[in-house]
């Protein structure tokens, strides 16, 4: 990908995760804020919009961080599994989404807490990789199920910890809404930006064979 793509990539992504966290941020705190809104104090509510699409823009930047990293993980894990690469990922998966289940459970659950609001969580997110890996094969081609499936579950679960360890419902919801959805949106875009990169080498290329 070239330098102008990147940043377009970049600038979008975040976007995104700004706009997806000012909506979020306003309806999981509906309470908090409605008095804003009912009472339609302009500068307040475009103040909390600003502070919100802060916290957005370092979401995006987190979910950017860890698609990177998957990428350059991916091939990793090509080269030192091979054919068994897939096999890894789809133990990673399940051990990941048991691990959300139980260690949550074990640390915040109280007594006589049900099992099933910690398994809801996790089976959301296995059901959201799911739509997106299914998106990514009509995309592209059966292969790149799997990976796509381990990013969305692994890579987005592991973005979440840093709010998964304080256990805010708020921030909880705050944080995963766009994260999942600038994942999602790096993942089936990136194959149109790489495009574009390579049609923009193309004619570039053809215009320096002119000159020559």
């Amino acid at each position: 990908m070239n330098t102008k793509n990147w940043v377009k990539f970049f600038l979008q992504t975040l976007l995104i995760g700004g706009i997806v966290t000012i909506f979020t941020g306003f309806i999981v705190q509906w309470e908090k804020y409605k008095p804003i809104f009912i009472d339609f104090h302009i500068s307040e509510i475009i103040s909390v919009a600003i502070w919100l699409a802060g916290i957005g823009f370092i979401f995006a930047v987190l979910s950017q961080m860890g698609f990177f990293a998957y990428l350059t993980l991916h091939r990793i894990g090509l080269g030192l599994f091979r054919s068994y690469w897939n096999s890894v990922q789809w133990v990673l998966i399940v051990f990941v989404l048991f691990d959300l289940v139980y260690f949550r459970y074990r640390a915040f659950a109280e007594d006589q807490d049900p099992l099933w609001p910690y398994v809801l969580v996790a089976l959301l997110i296995f059901v959201v990789g799911l739509v997106v890996a299914y998106f990514k094969t009509l995309q592209s081609d059966r292969r790149t199920f799997i990976p796509a499936l381990f990013f969305m579950v692994v890579v987005t679960v592991v973005e979440w910890v840093p709010v998964l360890r304080v256990n805010d419902t708020d921030w909880l919801y705050l944080m995963i809404f766009p994260l999942v959805i600038c994942n999602a949106y790096q993942l089936l875009s990136l194959p149109k930006f790489l495009q574009k990169s390579q049609e923009e080498r193309t004619v570039l290329k053809r215009k320096k064979e002119a000159k020559a």
